[in-house]
């Protein structure tokens, strides 16, 4: 078995959603004055690599900490689109995936855009899937998706359709994954959010676990 971690490190300074504060992570106790070392943290829901809820965009939608925790675990197929010019990711680039996906419980968009991690080009011009190829997933069946990008949606679009879809059908989002490079088109994924009380979103811990 072999597992490979997804996750962003949460640090001071990291690449965070446009007009969100980067957490602050201060020592509030150490060895050398309290015996005992902890830091105090301060950092918004949605910071690093992390979950939304449907509850993120949706009055009185699922939070969170409403899924069962074995919704967090399951089969999982990522396309690498990290070769695409393409400003969306369409029905027909997926169709050559109909088996794997109607079998799967996550869906996983490669796009490449990790590598531009820390840098102003993580944030623009990554494509992304559309709000047509995401409604075919959703008739297939996909309980998740994640993206190794800071949305689910292209940048330049404000009014977020492909989070709105998702959230409709009670689907949950992962974004800022990383090192799909290192996994294959099918692996299984565990994805689990802090548990927070009525959680609009939380960082996650997101591993690849393959045979």
């Amino acid at each position: 078995m072999r597992i490979v971690d997804l996750t962003h490190t949460i640090e001071p300074a990291m690449p965070v959603f446009p007009g969100t504060e980067p957490p602050i992570l201060l020592p509030a106790n150490t060895v050398e004055r309290d015996g005992f070392a902890e830091k105090k943290l301060t950092l918004y829901s949605h910071t690093g690599t992390h979950m939304d809820a449907p509850a993120h965009m949706l009055n009185g939608a699922k939070t969170l900490d409403a899924y069962a925790v074995g919704d967090f675990y399951g089969p999982a197929v990522c396309l690498d689109f990290s070769r695409s010019s393409l400003p969306y990711i369409e029905v027909e680039h997926l169709q050559p995936y109909q088996r794997q996906l109607s079998q799967a419980r996550f869906l996983i968009l490669r796009t490449g855009w990790a590598q531009y991690w820390g840098k102003d080009q993580y944030f623009a011009n990554f494509p992304a899937i559309s709000p047509a190829a995401a409604a075919h997933v959703i008739q297939l069946g996909i309980r998740g998706m994640g993206v190794d990008t800071i949305s689910i949606d292209r940048m330049d679009d404000h009014h977020f359709p492909v989070h709105h879809l998702l959230f409709a059908a009670g689907l949950f989002i992962i974004e800022n994954l990383t090192n799909l490079d290192q996994v294959g088109t099918e692996f299984t994924l565990g994805c689990f959010p802090m548990q927070i009380k009525d959680a609009d979103g939380a960082p996650a811990r997101a591993v690849a676990i393959m045979d």
